[in-house]
C-alpha cells in the first residue's frame, strides 16, 4: 500500500498561482503513474491529470493550458501546478498512485488508482 501526503493548498486569488505537492512512501514510487482528481462541492471526482512512469503527461482536457503535473523520482513526490486558477476549479484535490506498473497507455479511470491522499482544500478567489 502507497502512503500518500498533500501540501500546498489554500486560498489563492485568479490569476495567482499555486503549487501542489504529493510525497508518496511505501513502494517503489518511479514505476507508477501518479495522478491528480479533484472534487468541488455537490460533484463527482474528476481527473485533472496524470504523469506515467516515462514522463509522459496528460490532463483533463479543460485544465491542460494552465495546469503542469510533474514528478521528482529522487525526492518520490510528484507536483501540480496551477496558474492562473478560476474560481471554479475550487476543489479538494487528491493526489493518486496508479496500480498499474510501468503502464504505457493514456488511460487514467479511477478505478486504477487504488491510493489516495486525505486531499487538500484549494479556493480560488474572485
Amino acid at each position: 500500500q502507497v502512503q500518500l501526503v498533500e501540501s500546498g493548498g489554500g486560498l489563492v486569488q485568479a490569476g495567482g498561482s499555486l503549487r501542489l505537492s504529493c510525497a508518496a512512501s511505501g513502494r517503489p514510487f518511479s514505476s507508477y503513474a501518479m495522478g491528480w482528481f479533484r472534487q468541488a462541492p455537490g460533484k463527482e471526482r474528476e481527473f485533472v491529470a496524470a504523469i506515467t512512469w516515462s514522463i509522459r503527461t496528460y490532463y483533463a482536457d479543460s485544465l491542460k493550458d494552465r495546469f503542469t503535473i510533474s514528478r521528482d523520482n529522487a525526492k518520490n513526490t510528484v507536483y501540480l501546478q496551477m496558474l492562473s486558477p478560476k474560481p471554479e476549479d475550487t476543489a479538494v484535490y487528491y493526489c493518486a498512485a496508479d496500480s498499474r506498473p510501468y503502464y504505457s497507455g493514456s488511460n487514467f479511470p479511477r478505478a486504477d488508482f487504488t491510493s489516495w491522499g486525505q486531499g487538500t482544500q484549494v479556493t480560488v478567489s474572485s
